[in-house]
């Protein structure tokens, strides 16, 4: 036996795996409590990099943004640091250029020109260079045209201070310019609902915007975080798949104004197909809401995150409105943002929903029907086919058509509903047909001699109480001259 030991969190699970191959068994539930969050509720991430490696050097080739990411202690930190040591090291690159002119021994002899005017020692080298550094100009300590050492000097410290000022001026402002706390005033639910909305199952969370600048292009995602097996036995740990909040319709674009819910739809597509209210005291599963904009006064793109575990998705809950209007404008009540109330809903998942539908329902028939009813239906068909054929040539040509019994025999077995079995007529029907002598034999040997020539038939061969209606005539002479034309000219 091997054991695969797997760390979600602070959680520790063994799965066990047998020797035969046999797969890894599904993992055991943590107990519930306190779990450890991917994402917290502020929208930071718990994810620590490590054992790294030599993998370390590349954050110092972008330098910029690594400088950019650090935290503020760090950054002043840095920032003073690296301007205290230029400032260090150009006081003492002029220093030593004094020191070796001996310019320090002859400061105060007027008849000397020193490199640096009044730079007899190393403060006032250090003074010096602020001063031209911070372009002060005292105008006490300035440099002379004896000293081309100097002057080669003064352009390296122009440049390198140019250089340091935009590297550092920069990734402060930058820094300082950052829309992380913009996010600070965009606002999350703290729990999600699920209910029934326009007669689906939705999952729905609220978002909403305190300020009154707008978030532009503002567009707003959701990933569902789930530890999962596949067939082949490999355990993915944080399985990301995607909810659909409107992306298809554009409903996961939003105008901010006020407070929004976003609905995503439980059906057999969403991942909470299975999702009823028994199994999620079970499941474990994460929900990260990500939400983009352009901040409106900055131009730059803001992105605020949160996320909702499973103890925190109310089930049969709805959130209360909170818009109003007033006199003249509506009214935005925030202390109702985050307040929900039950509702009637299901307990069931959609996929047990859609199963009770199916079977609870009569006019739903089975798409395929029993092989055995079907070669029964078409062995019937065949022998109705074969009367079909054995019928008198002139009540073929009354059809129009030699195959419409065939045809219509066909359209009548589509319907399940309909019986050829003696027991669906009716009673007097019943009776009737049961009288000895009117067996299919009798009648098919009759069929013939009464359809061969039905337009003259004479009255002897009718039965006798037709015989003393018609008057013991024929039919042909009692009918009026008109009608006996028509059918003349039906039947030829």
């Amino acid at each position: 036996m091997s054991a695969l030991r797997r760390k979600l969190g602070d959680e520790y699970q063994v799965v066990s795996t047998s020797a035969s191959g046999a797969g890894l068994p599904p993992p055991r539930a943590a107990p519930r409590g306190k779990r450890q969050r991917f994402v917290d509720k502020n929208g930071r991430c718990n994810v620590q990099h490590g054992n790294l490696g030599g993998e370390t050097s590349r954050y110092l080739s972008d330098l910029f943004t690594t400088l950019v990411d650090l935290k503020w202690r760090w950054n002043l930190f840095i920032f003073i640091l690296t301007y205290t040591v230029a400032w260090l090291f150009m006081a003492s690159m002029w220093w030593v250029i004094a020191y070796m002119r001996g310019d320090l021994n002859k400061a105060h002899d007027d008849s000397y020109t020193p490199c640096v005017a009044n730079v007899y020692n190393f403060p006032s080298a250090f003074l010096f260079f602020i001063e031209t550094e911070a372009t002060i100009g005292y105008g006490y300590r300035y440099i002379t045209d004896k000293c081309p050492e100097g002057i080669i000097l003064f352009l390296f410290q122009s440049i390198l201070g140019s250089i340091v000022d935009a590297f550092l001026i920069g990734c402060m402002f930058i820094k300082m310019s950052q829309p992380k706390k913009r996010a600070e005033t965009l606002m999350f639910s703290e729990h999600a609902a699920i209910s029934m909305r326009d007669g689906k199952l939705t999952l729905m969370f609220r978002v909403g915007n305190l300020r009154n600048s707008h978030m532009v292009s503002a567009q707003i995602r959701c990933k569902l975080l789930k530890s999962r097996q596949t067939p082949e036995g490999e355990f993915l740990p944080l399985d990301q798949l995607e909810l659909d909040v409107g992306f298809s319709t554009g409903a996961d674009q939003l105008f901010l104004v006020s407070p929004l819910t976003i609905c995503h739809v439980i059906d057999a597509k969403s991942p909470f197909y299975d999702l009823s209210q028994r199994s999620m005291q079970t499941e474990q599963f994460e929900i990260v809401v990500i939400l983009e904009g352009i901040v409106e006064t900055t131009g730059m793109t803001c992105q605020a995150r949160t996320s909702y575990t499973e103890d925190e998705v109310l089930w049969g809950h709805r959130f209360f409105p909170v818009i109003s209007l007033e006199e003249g404008f509506f009214k935005v009540d925030y202390s109702q943002f985050h307040a929900t109330f039950e509702v009637p809903t299901p307990p069931y998942s959609v996929k047990e929903q859609e199963e009770m539908l199916l079977m609870s329902s009569p006019l739903i028939a089975p798409a395929v029907s029993d092989s055995k009813e079907r070669n029964n239906s078409v062995e019937c068909l065949d022998g109705l086919d074969d009367v079909g054929t054995k019928l008198p040539s002139k009540l073929q040509k009354i059809t129009g058509r030699e195959d419409f019994p065939k045809k219509l025999l066909r359209m009548s077995s589509t319907t399940s509903e309909k019986a050829y079995s003696m027991g669906d007529l009716p009673m007097k029907l019943q009776r009737i047909s049961s009288v000895p002598g009117n067996s299919e034999e009798k009648l098919a040997s009759k069929t013939p001699k009464m359809l061969s020539d039905p337009m003259s038939q004479s009255v002897a061969e009718l039965p006798p109480k037709l015989q003393r209606l018609s008057g013991g005539g024929r039919l042909e002479g009692n009918l009026p001259p008109k009608l006996r034309k028509m059918n003349s000219d039906r039947f030829t």
